[in-house]
């Protein structure tokens, strides 16, 4: 994750009702503390092939790469004077606990503090070697309460010539050390999975644990789709058949009316391409009907190949600079009063499609200033440039979609990922626009694992969601775990509006555009456009 992204994520929590710890890796980076000094750089910054950030946390200037555990604590502590100092003792404390744990045979000496210098270190023959650094800062947010942000960083396998561009925390004549480096052979994911558990025993207890996997898929010789789902500990063998009957409460008459036909004749017409027909929604006729549609741009290709959606993955064409006015003739004709625009993922351009996005929005409201614009959009891969592009025209909702619970992510859809959607809701959030987002169920999540990304929904400040069955559409894709009954999806929107969910769509048939309107009409509206 990278540190903007890790940022951004993180003041988001300093709203958040419950405490979070984030455990991570980073690209190389290099990061600036508030009391950094510019002689703590030996080369000039730009020189450097890493990110350069400045951070608002304590301490000096540092370093951050793969092979570096990054664990940062977003909780709430008390207002005596002191509560700072103890956080961060609980933080050292967890990373000696875990280190020591690791150190079996006492290769790293005496493993602890060091006198007037925050951070662990390694005491070798009375020479200390530092192997983690500290950064923390405490705020108070909107409700008065204090909270920490930032943490700590331990060095396992990172490479230490990131460090030898910088005088590592503004100490120049004492050592940085990595645990391989002292010669303690440890795998960074057990070394994430200890300090996890030290961080959360000495941080207030038993807590909810999401993890999200990015390692390599092993070859089974079966097609990756599926060998991410079994890694995923979903057993793709057990899923239902692609003649399984549907239930009863998943059967929908078709009803080509005039209303549907008068728009299908439209989108022909403007040569228009609508999510409706191309993700095979089963609401189509319903919505058609009612003069609803939800109009794709940038194409029809799409440059990533989810395990769950039906559009096209072909190579993608150039983008139509008249599709947003003949979006925009569609929206007059039809009348509309809400507005969905969503988009294929075109991780082929610069901008990653945000641009073409955001001119559709102006397009409509050149021509009809009072319809309500929703956007449902890609993560853009974590671009806030292309993000702003589209937060600049003021959309009355920014909608989307984390599509399934955190153990799933890589298996569902391996370009993205569960805290990068979040980080994308907290930025359109922070803009003071509507949010809203929407997921999948029966793709073998569990009702737990569904209520944590709720509450983590909520606490990005999220208005809306939506939840609704997973329909496999070819035996090319997902199979389907099992059919959640409408009772559990009731139960769902429950637990999601106890979390502070301001509106909960959740039904076997919802998606994403259901409802759209009605689910804004019952939402205390942001002033987007102002």
């Amino acid at each position: 994750m990278s540190f903007a992204e890790a940022n951004d994520f993180q003041r988001a929590l300093v709203e958040a009702g419950d405490d979070y710890v984030m455990i991570m890796e980073h690209p190389p980076t290099y990061t600036r503390g508030v009391r950094a000094q510019a002689s703590s750089f030996l080369v000039a910054p730009e020189s450097l092939d890493a990110a350069v950030v400045d951070a608002d946390r304590g301490g000096d200037v540092t370093f951050h790469a793969p092979g570096q555990v990054v664990a940062w604590a977003i909780v709430s502590v008390g207002d005596d004077p002191s509560a700072g100092k103890a956080h961060v003792a609980r933080l050292e404390d967890a990373v000696i606990a875990t280190v020591v744990s690791l150190d079996s045979r006492g290769l790293l000496g005496r493993v602890g503090r060091l006198e007037g210098y925050p951070g662990v270190w390694a005491h070798l023959d009375d020479h200390p070697v530092k192997i983690a650094a500290i950064g923390v800062r405490t705020e108070r947010n909107a409700a008065g309460v204090r909270r920490t942000l930032h943490g700590v960083a331990l060095n396992v396998t990172i490479d230490l010539a990131g460090f030898a561009a910088i005088v590592p925390c503004g100490i120049p004549d004492k050592p940085v050390g990595s645990l391989a480096s002292l010669g303690l052979d440890v795998d960074v994911a057990e070394v994430e999975e200890r300090l996890g558990r030290a961080l959360e025993e000495r941080l207030g207890g038993a807590g909810h644990v999401a993890r999200v996997d990015r390692g390599a898929t092993p070859d089974t010789g079966e097609r990756p789709l599926i060998r991410r789902l079994r890694k995923a500990g979903v057993d793709p063998d057990a899923g239902l058949a692609m003649s399984a009957r549907k239930p009863e409460w998943l059967r929908i008459p078709a009803h080509m009316g005039r209303e549907y036909q008068s728009l299908r004749t439209l989108t022909e017409d403007l040569r228009l391409v609508t999510v409706c027909e191309e993700a095979g929604c089963p609401n189509i006729f319903e919505c058609w009907e009612s003069g609803t549609a939800t109009f794709m741009v940038n194409g029809e290709r799409c440059t990533r190949a989810c395990g769950f959606c039906l559009i096209d993955t072909r190579k993608p064409l150039p983008l139509d600079p008249t599709e947003p006015e003949r979006v925009a003739e569609a929206v007059v004709r039809l009348r509309l009063h809400h507005a969905v625009i969503t988009c294929v993922a075109r991780d082929d351009l610069a901008d990653g499609g945000a641009g073409a996005i955001a001119a559709t929005v102006r397009a409509i409201r050149q021509r009809s200033p009072e319809t309500m614009v929703e956007v449902l959009i890609s993560d853009l891969r974590g671009d806030t440039d292309a993000l702003q592009l589209i937060l600049d025209v003021r959309p009355d909702v920014v909608n989307h979609n984390i599509e399934t619970v955190a153990r799933l992510q890589r298996a569902v859809r391996p370009s993205a990922g569960y805290l990068r959607s979040l980080t994308v809701l907290a930025r359109a959030r922070a803009a003071g626009l509507t949010t809203k987002s929407g997921l999948m169920v029966g793709l073998g999540e569990t009702f737990e694992e569904v209520e944590e990304t709720l509450a983590d929904l909520a606490a990005m400040g999220v208005s809306i969601v939506t939840i609704g069955q997973y329909l496999r559409p070819t035996a090319q894709h997902l199979p389907v775990a099992r059919w959640w009954a409408p009772e559990e999806f009731d139960a769902l929107a429950e637990r999601g509006r106890a979390y502070g969910l301001s509106h909960v769509q959740s039904s076997p048939l919802t998606r994403s555009s259901y409802h759209a309107r009605e689910a804004l009409d019952a939402t205390p509206v942001s002033l987007s456009r102002r």
